[in-house]
C-alpha cells in the first residue's frame, strides 16, 4: 500500500523528506504539446520558497527544479515527467535534540508507533518540505488547464482573529495577492495581520489562519458521483497538506445558521451566459458536479507546531520532558500556504477535466 500518489488520469507521485538530499515528484498523464520551461515552474516555487519576506522562515533554499524528462524542445511530449528539487540548506544538527522526543502538534509520535523508527530531521517525510514537489507539479496543472480557460487564485483571508471579507473572491487577481508579503488582497487588513505575526513571532509563538481558494471559467459537469465527487476529490486534496484542519466548500458551516430558502441558489439564464444562479452559496458545486459557478473553497490552516516556548512532553521511553524547538520555522504559515492551496485544487481539476473529456466528449 502506497499513499504518495495523487489523481488518475493526471497523476502524480511524491518522494523526499524534509533534509534529505531533494523532493521529487513524477507527474503522468499529462497530455503533449504543452509548452513548459523552468519558469513555469519557478514562478510558483518562489511564491513557496521560505525566507522569501521577515514573516517568513529564514531557511534559504532557491528552489530551482530540474526537469529530467518528459519534457522536449520545451513542449510536453506525453511521457512521465520526472522533477528535482534539491536541498542546498539542510541542518539537520537543529534537530538531533528531538531525536528521542516528540514534539507536541507534530507527526512524530505517530511516525514512531506507525514504523518502529522515524527521520527526526525536520520531520521527514511529514514536514511543510515536501510540499515543493505538489507546487512544481501545480505549475504544470495550471498550464493545462490555462488552455481551457480555467484560472485558480488563493489568498489569505484570515489571520487569528483578523477577517478579510471579499465580497467577490472570484475578482481577485493574483497581481492583488502578491502586492504585500502577506499575501491578502485587502490592504488595510493585511497590515494588521503583518503586526499580528510580527507580535507572535517576538513571543516566541505562532498563529493560524484561512486561505480561500477560488477556481474561475470551470466548465459544468466536472466530478464523478457518487464517490469521486469533485467536492469530496477537492477535500481530499486540501485536507492532504499537513497543517490544514478544516475545509469549506461555499456557505461552509455557515449553512448551519440558514433556511433553505436563504441557502438554495435561484437559476437563471441569458442568452449571453446560459444558466447560471443568482447566489453561490453551493461554492461551484451541486452533487458532487462543477456548475458553472466559480468553485469557492476555504482552508483552515493551524498555527506553526514548532515553537521557541518551551513545552511538556515525553520521549520514546515514556519519560516526562520538556522540549523548545530550534531551528528556522515560520511564525506563520499561510502566506506560504497559498501556492501550495492553489496548487492542490489545480492537480484536482486537472484530473477532473481529462476524466470529463475522455468519458463525455
Amino acid at each position: 500500500m502506497s499513499g504518495n500518489s495523487l489523481g488518475q488520469l493526471f497523476k502524480i507521485t511524491t518522494a523526499g523528506e524534509s533534509h534529505g538530499p531533494g523532493n521529487v515528484v513524477i507527474v503522468d498523464g499529462c497530455p503533449p504539446g504543452i509548452e513548459l520551461d523552468m519558469s513555469d515552474l519557478q514562478r510558483d516555487l518562489d511564491r513557496r520558497k521560505p525566507g522569501q519576506s521577515r514573516i517568513t522562515t529564514q531557511r534559504k533554499e532557491d528552489d530551482q527544479p530540474q526537469i529530467l524528462s518528459g519534457v522536449f524542445d520545451g513542449k510536453t511530449t506525453g511521457t512521465a515527467i520526472a522533477i528535482l528539487i534539491p536541498n542546498l540548506d539542510q541542518r539537520p544538527r537543529d534537530y538531533s535534540e528531538i531525536a528521542n522526543q516528540f514534539r507536541p502538534g507534530h507527526a512524530d509520535y505517530t511516525y514512531w508507533a506507525k514504523y518502529g523508527f522515524r527521520d527526526y530531521r525536520g520531520g521527514g517525510r511529514a514536514s511543510a518540505r515536501e510540499t515543493v514537489s505538489r507546487v512544481a507539479a501545480g505549475a504544470i496543472a495550471r498550464k493545462l488547464l490555462a488552455k481551457h480557460g480555467i484560472n485558480v487564485v488563493g489568498y489569505v483571508s484570515r489571520i487569528g482573529s483578523i477577517h478579510s471579507e471579499i465580497a467577490q473572491p472570484e475578482k481577485i487577481t493574483h497581481d492583488m495577492v502578491e502586492s504585500n508579503i502577506v499575501r491578502c488582497p485587502d490592504h488595510k487588513k493585511a497590515e494588521e495581520m503583518i503586526q499580528l505575526i510580527d507580535q507572535v513571532r517576538r513571543e516566541k509563538d505562532s498563529i493560524g489562519g484561512t486561505c480561500t481558494l477560488v477556481a474561475s471559467n470551470v466548465p459544468t459537469g466536472l466530478g464523478e458521483p457518487v464517490f469521486d465527487r469533485l467536492k469530496a476529490d477537492l477535500a481530499k486534496a486540501i485536507m492532504s497538506i499537513p497543517a490544514v484542519t478544516a475545509f469549506e466548500v461555499g456557505s461552509g458551516t455557515g449553512a448551519a445558521g440558514m433556511k433553505g430558502s436563504e441557502h438554495n441558489d435561484l437559476f437563471f439564464s441569458t442568452p449571453e451566459s446560459g444558466i447560471q444562479t443568482m447566489t453561490n452559496h453551493h461554492g461551484g458545486m451541486l452533487g458532487g458536479i462543477s456548475s458553472g459557478m466559480p468553485i469557492i473553497i476555504k482552508a483552515t490552516v493551524k498555527p506553526t507546531s514548532s515553537i521557541a516556548k518551551e513545552q511538556k512532553t515525553v520521549d520514546i521511553n515514556g519519560e516526562n520532558r520538556t522540549l523548545s524547538t530550534k531551528g528556522r520555522h515560520d511564525p506563520c504559515l499561510l502566506p506560504r500556504f497559498v501556492p501550495v492551496g492553489e496548487a492542490m485544487i489545480l492537480l484536482c481539476l486537472a484530473d477532473h477535466l481529462l476524466r470529463w473529456k475522455a468519458q463525455c466528449q
